[in-house]
């Protein structure tokens, strides 16, 4: 090569560099500002959470040492990400027992306004049993005034969760009362135990009251444990909302909520609020073993639902329980009626009693002066009935629709489709909206969840409902259930249904085998989603001046 064309071909070079330049300057105006942005509302925003301002930069520096939200251009340090990490987990756990609250509010409410109609109804059936019988049997009363008052005591205490069963209570009380009408109806005869014992034997053959003890025993049973067990499953439906409400959330979670809910903050687009695709996938990751209880869930509502139906019909509650007086009162006028045929049949099969060395006035026929009750629903219970079944179907979905309702306040609406934040910035959401449950989230880019391993806590309220629900389908059916927290006193002291403390005991769940699986991540481990910020900003340049090297390489 001569000297005049190298001397040419630097002449060249040095324009072609030059042209360089120029190329770098402008590429710089299209591809933006090189002064920093002010971090002015992320300062008055991190302030207004509590947060001292100590350290936090005055403009944008960049994002390397960011462990959850974008490392592009950023107003936050590690300790500012740190502490807006820790408040995600605190708001949203507060959101999620608030909600979880409400629904335990309103079935706090229903358990009270029933227990509290429930006893009242006995409390007015027994004052009518004392005053009626009273009135019509004047002396007679004072001598079996205490079986009476044993069985309404009975029938609280099965209500309430007593260890008893019912049909030996009330077999007991026909037994009793028996015998102090079988003394005080024949004051000439000197009556000892074992000649009551034989009097028994023969009551079931001889039906001293008629048919009465067979058809209240049905009504009675089947009423008082539709009761019982109905309110029964308020109380262990609020005592798993309380119980599932306070699964702590795991890590995974807390940061997918952060990178939700805050990270736009950092990366300085305050404005722009989550995608609302966005915002499902991060809620229905992190309540994906919540969801798991919607099946049995619904299958609670509905046994609930049903029994409720029977406190209504084909007799209800309330007629039930205030008629009681007037049955009753029916079965001893039956038993005066027929006394010398029951008399002679006893002395036929026991033999005849000493005579009585004291001899009382004969008791004179009552009468029955208890009030006739109508068999259809009282209107209170109508609206009891009513404003139960209302919030039974209302929270039917409550787990299910737990992430989106806590979505409502913070997605975009749909118009913003375009304009909301995406996880990396603001732009259209484009992966799908997961299914419920924690096996439908192996996919959920968000949140990463192993779905091999379900949160016990939630696993165990589930067998929890399940446990009630068999309850619930017996008591529809009129049959007694063995409940396992029979020295619990569902009613307590009157201050209603727990919800801060656990209301009953049951036996606890073996834990589920423990199988590994390898963690399926939404994006590959070791790569990083392209964040556009302002650190990329000079690649024009630098692939402009390797595109010249190599054109010079070539000429060369």
């Amino acid at each position: 090569m001569t000297q005049k064309t190298l001397r040419l071909s630097r002449n060249n070079y040095g324009m072609g560099f030059v042209v360089l330049m120029l190329l770098c300057a402008l590429t710089g105006l299209v591809f933006g500002d090189s002064k920093p942005k002010t971090c002015s509302d992320i300062r008055q925003f991190y302030n207004s959470k509590g947060f001292n301002l100590n350290g936090v930069p005055q403009t944008e520096i960049s994002g390397e040492h960011l462990r959850v939200c974008p490392q592009g251009y950023t107003c936050c340090t590690s300790g500012m990400e740190e502490n807006l990490l820790n408040l995600s987990r605190r708001e949203f756990e507060t959101q999620v027992k608030e909600s979880g609250r409400t629904l335990q509010v309103s079935l706090s409410g229903q358990f009270k306004s029933f227990d509290d109609y429930f006893l009242e109804l006995l409390n007015r059936s027994e004052a009518s049993l004392q005053t009626s019988f009273q009135t019509g049997f004047g002396p007679l009363f004072s001598q079996i005034t205490k079986v009476f008052q044993d069985l309404y005591s009975d029938l609280r205490r099965y209500y309430r969760g007593s260890n008893l069963n019912l049909e030996e209570a009330l077999n007991e009380f026909w037994a009793r009362l028996l015998e102090r009408l079988f003394k005080a109806l024949n004051p000439q005869y000197s009556i000892g135990e074992e000649y009551l014992e034989c009097v028994a034997k023969q009551s079931e053959t001889l039906k001293p009251f008629g048919d009465t003890p067979r058809e209240l025993k049905t009504k009675v049973t089947r009423t008082v444990i539709a009761a019982r067990t109905f309110a029964q499953g308020l109380v262990i439906s609020g005592d798993v909302v309380r119980k599932v409400s306070q699964v702590s959330l795991r890590t995974e979670c807390v940061r997918a909520v952060m990178k939700l809910t805050y990270c736009p903050h950092c990366s300085g687009v305050t404005i722009a609020k989550p995608c609302s695709n966005y915002c499902k996938n991060v809620m229905k990751g992190c309540l994906a073993n919540q969801a798991d209880l919607d099946s049995e869930w619904r299958n609670l509502a509905d046994a609930m639902l049903e029994v409720v139906d029977k406190l209504s019909r084909p007799y209800s509650v309330d007629s039930v329980v205030l008629s009681l007086p007037k049955r009753i009162a029916e079965a001893i006028l039956y038993m005066q009626d027929n006394l010398n045929t029951f008399n002679n049949k006893v002395l036929q099969a026991c033999g005849s009693p000493g005579q009585s060395s004291v001899t009382g006035d004969q008791i004179k026929r009552g009468r029955n002066t208890a009030e006739e009750v109508s068999s259809t629903p009282g209107a209170q219970l109508e609206k009891l009935l009513s404003d139960v079944s209302r919030m039974l179907r209302d929270m039917m979905q409550y787990w299910v629709h737990l992430p989106r309702n806590l979505c409502v306040d913070r997605e975009s609406g749909p118009s913003d489709v375009d304009r909301c934040w995406n996880g990396m910035n603001v732009d259209r959401y484009l992966p799908e909206v997961m299914g419920d449950g924690l096996a439908s989230q192996i996919n959920n880019p968000e949140v990463e969840i192993d779905i091999t391993k379900p949160d016990m806590t939630v696993r165990k309220q589930i067998m929890q409902l399940k446990i009630m629900i068999n309850r619930l389908k017996y008591a529809a059916n009129g049959n007694d259930v063995d409940f396992q927290d029979t020295s619990d006193d569902i009613s307590g002291s009157g201050s209603g249904m727990c919800v801060d403390e656990q209301c009953s005991r049951f036996p606890r769940l073996n834990n589920a085998p423990n199988t590994e699986k390898p963690n399926v991540y939404a994006y590959q481990p070791g790569i990083k989603k392209v964040v556009n910020g302002r650190s990329s900003q000079n690649l024009p340049c630098v692939s402009l001046y390797l595109l010249s090297l190599v054109t010079v390489l070539l000429r060369r």
